[in-house]
């Protein structure tokens, strides 16, 4: 289960602000964010190495897009297509408008069900997949702060949701100007246990099946008259045991 969190403030300097973890087979090779693709120079993402697709990755225009899988449909499966290829298709596009609107157009049956994170400086959309024949829905993210798990956005069944989106709102949002990530790095690197022994309940998980938090990744986007290009720290493993690294773009 990955989550991200997203912050957006239009009127701010740093208008879209995103968290991410991401939980994967810790066998399953992977790149650190680059720029991958020879037949899409302007995207810097995550490659994984046995799909060639992304879970997270910016253009640059300044859309962000990343997918998360649903419950009961980790892995790949027989007669269905990566859902690594999603984000790389959004980032395509020059405006997340436009990106969630081609996605809502593709075959659903061709995919497991997901959800799909694409946003920019003005806008920002969930979509949500089943993995039949329910055409691909788009909704708005809203201002403030959400948070999206396998479960829908800001869904409170979530145990991971319903114990850290009130953390994220309650701390010192990041300072891009000064490289102050100091709060949410410790969010995003939590281990709580939950008193219930609720699956999934951590924000960083480690598990006795292979699973666990891989990598994690901190996003901020610039207003288009600011000057400051995109910023992404990057944790090479969990974030609760390695450093957060300048992605060059």
């Amino acid at each position: 289960m990955c989550t991200i969190i997203i912050l957006r403030r239009p009127s701010h300097d740093w208008p879209l602000i995103l968290a991410a973890n991401r939980d994967e087979l810790k066998c399953r090779p992977w790149q650190a964010p680059g720029r991958h693709w020879p037949d899409r120079p302007e995207v810097t993402a995550g490659q994984d190495f046995l799909a060639k697709g992304t879970w997270l990755g910016v253009n640059d225009w300044g859309v962000v897009a990343g997918v998360l899988n649903r419950p009961e449909s980790l892995g790949p499966k027989a007669n269905k297509r990566s859902r690594g290829e999603l984000p790389l298709e959004a980032l395509d596009h020059a405006e997340a408008s436009a990106a969630a609107k081609s996605l809502c157009s593709i075959d659903p049956s061709s995919y497991q069900s997901f959800n799909l994170i694409i946003a920019d400086r003005t806008q920002a959309y969930w979509l949500l997949s089943l993995g039949d024949t329910t055409p691909v829905c788009a909704t708005p993210i809203p201002e403030g702060l959400s948070m999206i798990t396998a479960f829908n956005l800001n869904d409170p069944t979530s145990p991971r949701i319903s114990y850290y989106k009130p953390k994220f709102k309650a701390a010192n949002p990041p300072d891009v100007e000064v490289g102050d990530w100091a709060a949410w790095k410790t969010l995003m690197g939590d281990r709580r246990k939950n008193q219930l022994g609720q699956k999934d309940a951590s924000m960083t998980i480690v598990s006795n099946t292979g699973l666990e938090t891989v990598s994690s990744s901190l996003i901020a986007i610039p207003a288009q008259d600011h000057e400051a290009k995109p910023q992404w720290l990057f944790a090479p493993g969990r974030p609760d045991k390695k450093t957060y690294e300048n992605v060059v773009f």
